[in-house]
């Protein structure tokens, strides 16, 4: 494995990331999405079959290639699995050509000062020192409302992690997304392009990162993000936007690429046949792609 190949990928690769992570509090409703019911699954180990299926399904199809999907976001559970005898992480890049990232976070704290932080990420050292074969991480916070001390806390806690993945010889997805339905989101989205950027010219040589951020209501806002030294890439999340929303919205900035998870897999179902599921896959693929370069 090439990490110069793969950052020279993530750095300048036309595409998008897609994001594979969704984790136990999100699996109920993206496997209802998929015609997978809750009345299907009687055990944790059930469901996260029925989603490792449903993610070995989509890995495996023909549009999801290098050519349009250049890296991929896994659940860390998903590390341990295999398609066709490999380890997901080494299949993506091996076979597929796509950069493999993990989800460390632990989920979110609840609200205060209109954000939430992470939980904290026990035995996260010893996480990265495992796993094999992935190039970097992502990790998720929450910002609800355009309050200056909570996104200040958001972005330090943010960070802290991020230096602790770089030591580790990774890059970081910083990921503080802001609530699409935010009554402030525009003053929240000036208030973290400010607070990034402080903490991104903190950052000391080789402790780079990827910033993965809500659609902005100002297109190309961030901008000077994406123009860092520190940064080799601005990715978009889909926050609960439709497929079409996220990539009209994502077309409009220059500078950004998306990571979207539930606009991937908009409209797939487990009871599709093989050509119906890489039709609709296709076409979501093809659309992200378009938005993205």
């Amino acid at each position: 494995m090439s990490k110069a190949q793969q950052r020279e990928q993530m750095s300048n690769g036309a595409g998008f990331i897609a994001a594979l992570d969704q984790s136990g509090g999100s699996t109920p409703k993206a496997l209802a999405l998929y015609g997978v019911e809750e009345s299907d699954y009687s055990s944790d180990a059930e469901m996260f079959g029925e989603i490792q299926k449903m993610r070995a399904r989509i890995i495996l199809a023909d549009e999801f290639t290098k050519n349009k999907v250049i890296g991929a976001i896994l659940f860390e559970r998903t590390l341990g699995e295999q398609i066709d005898g490999r380890k997901v992480a080494d299949y993506l890049w091996s076979v597929k050509g796509i950069v493999p990232f993990l989800k460390i976070d632990k989920g979110l704290e609840e609200q205060a000062n209109g954000v939430q932080v992470m939980k904290p990420i026990p035995g996260l050292a010893e996480t990265l020192a495992k796993a094999e074969g992935v190039f970097g991480t992502k990790e998720r916070s929450v910002i609800h409302e355009a309050n200056a001390e909570g996104i200040a806390a958001v972005v330090a806690q943010q960070f802290d992690v991020a230096r602790e993945v770089t030591a580790a010889g990774m890059i970081p997805i910083v990921e503080p997304e802001v609530n699409i339905n935010s009554a402030t989101k525009a003053e929240a989205e000036d208030i973290l392009k400010a607070e990034i950027l402080k903490n991104l010219d903190q950052l000391d040589e080789g402790q780079d990162v990827m910033l993965k951020l809500t659609i902005p209501n100002k297109a190309n806002l961030f901008d000077a993000l994406a123009d860092h030294p520190r940064v080799l890439r601005v990715v978009a999340l889909s926050g609960g936007y439709s497929t079409e929303q996220a990539c009209d919205l994502l077309s409009q900035n220059g500078k950004m690429i998306a990571s979207f998870s539930r606009a991937l897999t908009e409209g797939l179902s487990k009871q599709q046949s093989d050509a119906e599921f890489n039709d609709a896959l296709g076409s979501n693929i093809d659309k992200i792609f378009r938005a993205s370069v």
